[in-house]
């Protein structure tokens, strides 16, 4: 019996994480593409997407439409945009009863109860980082903290690309997280963010985040423990963006049968 494939919507087609999506979701046997949708004006809209990404007709025609009938044709809808256009489809996907995939960061709290809200309507997983080497650090620091958090200085070190708009990246506060629900802390209160003005030695019980915004770096992310004689640094680096776009296609077949809730990568990791 053929596996039924799911059908995959993108948003963005033509950002960077967009066309790796695509090209991604044709080579995946078990996803199809089915909607395409560019932001109000755009050149290329009723252009083949396919086209427009230089790997030939796909049959596929990127539109600007939300309400339209063939609109409907899809599973899940993958999104990497930003905070705002993301609520935005996720509006227009909880309306349709259809799942949706995010890997947009920088979302406000205020931002994230909405997602929760919708969450109870329909299917959603968020994750800062949709690579399987991000999640398995999550798990290396968790572990490494509850062994010697106590008697560390914690901090985490990332670069991206000069394009990045948030600092620091969803991924490093994600990372934060995970210790300080170890150390039974409050992020926020027990964060130091390295600027100009910081004097006098290092306080205990805090995160320290260093940021660097160059190039086009794809994404490194280092934690470093460090205690007397000593110092443990687990460091995971990708160098180009299919690991996400795997992930995130990996996460969307995972999510196509689920009818509701609010999930993440370990989730996803953890029954596969």
């Amino acid at each position: 019996m053929n596996k039924i494939k799911t059908r995959i919507a993108i948003t963005g087609p033509m950002g960077r994480m967009g066309q790796i999506l695509i090209k991604e979701i044709q080579k995946n046997k078990n996803t199809c593409l089915t909607l395409a949708l560019l932001k109000k004006h755009h050149p290329l809209i009723n252009k083949d997407i396919g086209e427009s990404l230089g790997i030939g007709k796909i049959g596929i025609i990127a539109t600007d439409k939300l309400n339209h009938k063939k609109n409907k044709d899809f599973d899940v809808l993958i999104d990497f945009t930003n905070p705002s256009t993301t609520l935005h489809y996720l509006k227009y996907c909880s309306e349709l009863k259809k799942n949706i995939v995010i890997g947009t960061t920088g979302f406000s709290e205020e931002e994230i109860h909405t997602i929760k809200i919708h969450s109870k309507e329909i299917g959603i997983i968020i994750s800062s980082n949709f690579s399987i080497g991000i999640n398995l650090l999550f798990q290396l620091v968790e572990k490494s903290t509850e062994i010697i958090g106590k008697n560390s200085d914690i901090n985490i070190m990332e670069s991206h690309h000069r394009n990045k708009i948030d600092a620091p990246s969803g991924t490093a506060l994600s990372i934060g997280k995970v210790i300080s629900k170890v150390m039974n802390w409050d992020l926020q209160k027990h964060s130091i963010y390295y600027t100009p003005g910081i004097t006098g030695i290092r306080k205990t019980k805090k995160i320290g985040f260093s940021v660097v915004r160059s190039g086009d770096i794809v994404g490194k992310h280092t934690v470093m423990f460090s205690s007397s004689g000593e110092e443990i640094k687990i460091t995971h680096t990708a160098s180009n963006r299919i690991c996400f776009a795997k992930g995130a296609i990996q996460s969307a077949i995972w999510l196509h049968k689920k009818k509701m809730g609010l999930f993440d990568m370990t989730d996803v990791l953890s029954s596969t």
